[in-house]
C-alpha cells in the first residue's frame, strides 16, 4: 500500500499558487526524484489523490505527463509504475552531466569572485555536517545546491539551461549512492573550491571530471535492494 511506503511528512503540501495539475505534477515528481516513491512502485490514482488531498483527475493528468517525460510507465491493464531506469539510461545521462559540469567548473574558475567562493564554502560546510549527521535527504539537496552554485558562477545561461534539464535525474541517480559517496564527495568539493579560488581553470576542470565520474562509477557499483 502507498500509505505504508510514504513516511509521515514525506508528501509535499500543495499550497503554492498555480494550476492544480501543475502543483500535483511537481509534487509527484519530487516524490519520485527523492525516491519516496521507489522505482518500480505501483502508483494507484486513488491513493495518490488521497495523500495529496485532490481529486483523481489532476493525478491522472500528472501521471500521463510523467509518462511522456519518462518518469512513469503506464502499462495496459496494470496501471502506472515509477520508471525503473536501466544502467544504460543512467550511464548516458551521467556522462552528459560530466561534460556540462566540467565546463561549468572551468568557467567558474575564470569568473568567480570572493562572494561566490564564500557561498561554495558555506554549502560545503553544510554538506559535511549533513554527512556527519547521516541526513541523506539534506546531503542530496545540498549536493544539488553546490553544483547549481558552480553552474551559476560559470555565468553561461545556455549551459545552465542544459544542466537544468538533467538536474532532476541527477538527483534521482545520486540519492541511492549519497551515503556511499559520503565524506569523499565533500573532500572533492573542497578540492574544487581550492581550484576555483586559485583561478586554475585546468585543475578545476580535471577535479570536476573526476568527481562526476566517481559518482557515475559508484552508481553502477551500488548495492541494489
Amino acid at each position: 500500500m502507498l500509505s505504508a511506503k510514504l513516511a509521515q511528512g514525506a508528501v509535499p503540501k500543495l499550497e503554492r499558487p498555480g494550476p492544480l495539475r501543475e502543483r500535483v505534477y511537481e509534487a509527484l515528481l519530487e516524490l519520485i526524484t527523492t525516491r519516496a516513491l521507489q522505482p518500480g512502485q505501483h502508483l494507484v490514482e486513488s491513493e495518490l489523490a488521497g495523500h495529496l488531498g485532490v481529486s483523481r483527475q489532476p493525478v491522472r493528468e500528472a501521471l500521463q505527463r510523467l509518462n511522456t517525460e519518462g518518469w512513469v510507465d503506464l502499462r495496459p491493464a496494470q496501471g502506472a509504475f515509477v520508471h525503473e531506469p536501466t544502467e544504460d539510461e543512467a550511464d548516458q545521462l551521467l556522462s552528459v552531466r560530466t561534460l556540462l559540469e566540467a565546463e561549468a567548473a572551468r568557467l567558474a574558475a575564470a569568473n568567480s569572485g570572493t562572494a561566490g567562493i564564500a557561498a561554495l564554502e558555506a554549502l560545503c560546510a553544510q554538506g559535511e555536517r549533513s554527512v556527519a549527521d547521516d541526513d541523506v535527504d539534506l546531503t542530496v539537496a545540498t549536493n544539488a545546491a553546490f553544483h547549481a552554485k558552480v553552474m551559476e558562477l560559470a555565468g553561461n545561461v545556455v549551459l545552465a539551461e542544459l544542466a537544468a534539464q538533467v538536474d532532476r535525474r541527477v538527483r534521482w541517480y545520486y540519492t541511492p549512492v549519497a551515503r556511499q559517496r559520503g565524506k569523499q564527495s565533500w573532500i572533492e568539493h573542497r578540492e574544487l573550491i581550492a581550484a576555483i579560488s586559485a583561478r586554475d581553470e585546468r585543475r578545476a576542470t580535471e577535479i570536476m571530471k573526476a568527481h562526476t565520474e566517481h559518482t557515475r562509477t559508484t552508481y553502477h557499483q551500488r548495492e541494489k535492494s
